[in-house]
């Protein structure tokens, strides 16, 4: 395997390039994930089985898209590749450190260029991509509350459904979020779809985004998630609103954006996101039938 990435780096490169360091590296729970070099050059490598190349595809095509928009600093990829049993993505190195407040700032005005940019007209994405593991399917819809109640909400509850978890009807909980966003119709934002604070650092160069999960929809899911699993410096909101201020209403769209991730969790871990998936369908009234 990585005489392969050496071999395949090299062809990248138009030079020899032959591993003298590799080096674990945290990177979450899905990939192994090590940063090697040659002396001269480091790159970071996600290492998975085979089988897992859809995983890196599409995700190498969300950084793309991600650097094309230029408004906020992801990694670049080098190389998408295969070994007998292995499928790898390498990235540039960038040495990181936690994000602080004045880079915290910097980002929450960044995402909001991001979120600004373009003019998508639809909400999805050109390919389906993943939540962590999860499939994540992205096919266009031209509303937003149908985009968002069928193929995040409901998708998540068929595939708890599909493992034992459930959550109550499927088609009333859909067509209850329809009815909670059916007023609601954003300018569709390019997301990064994951953003957590684990997935965000500081390089030398500024604050940057990885791991994303991209697709055109609205910005407030973005923001939404920065407040789960334990939230992003207060500077980071000001510098986002200095850029572009919420609408009104966010407040309580916010928890059911993130009841998505919620679920997925559910799927991905079970446990106690389980009760917390029941608390937040109770509290949205989601059960309820739509008036």
């Amino acid at each position: 395997m990585w005489q392969a990435i050496s071999h395949q780096l090299s062809d990248v490169l138009g030079k020899p390039f032959k591993i003298t360091e590799k080096e674990p590296v945290e990177g979450g729970d899905v990939n192994d994930c090590y940063c090697i070099g040659d002396g001269n050059d480091r790159f970071f490598v996600k290492l998975n089985d085979r089988e897992q190349l859809v995983t890196f595809e599409a995700e190498a095509e969300n950084l793309r898209i991600l650097q094309e928009a230029g408004c906020i600093q992801v990694p670049e990829v080098q190389h998408l590749g295969i070994s007998r049993d292995h499928a790898f993505l390498i990235l540039n190195f960038l040495p990181t450190k936690v994000l602080d407040d004045t880079n915290a700032y910097t980002l929450g005005q960044d995402l909001a260029r991001l979120h600004a940019w373009g003019d998508q007209a639809e909400y999805g994405f050109d390919l389906d991509n993943f939540i962590g593991l999860t499939p994540q399917p992205n096919k266009w819809r031209r509303r937003w509350c149908r985009f968002f109640a069928e193929q995040r909400i409901a998708w998540q509850l068929q595939l708890c459904l599909e493992k034992g978890i459930d959550f109550g009807n499927i088609d009333t909980i859909t067509s209850r979020v329809i009815e909670l966003l059916m007023n609601h119709q954003p300018k569709p934002s390019l997301l990064h779809g994951d953003l957590w604070h684990g997935n965000t650092a500081v390089t030398v160069t500024g604050p940057i985004i990885f791991d994303p999960a991209s697709y055109w929809g609205d910005r407030e899911c973005d923001l939404a998630m920065t407040e789960l699993f334990g939230g992003f410096p207060p500077r980071f909101y000001e510098g986002y609103h200095s850029i572009w201020p919420l609408d009104e209403g966010y407040q309580q769209r916010k928890e059911l954006y993130n009841l998505y991730h919620i679920l997925n969790h559910c799927n991905l871990f079970g446990g106690s996101y389980i009760a917390k998936a029941e608390h937040l369908i109770e509290k949205l009234g989601l059960l309820a039938d739509p008036v």
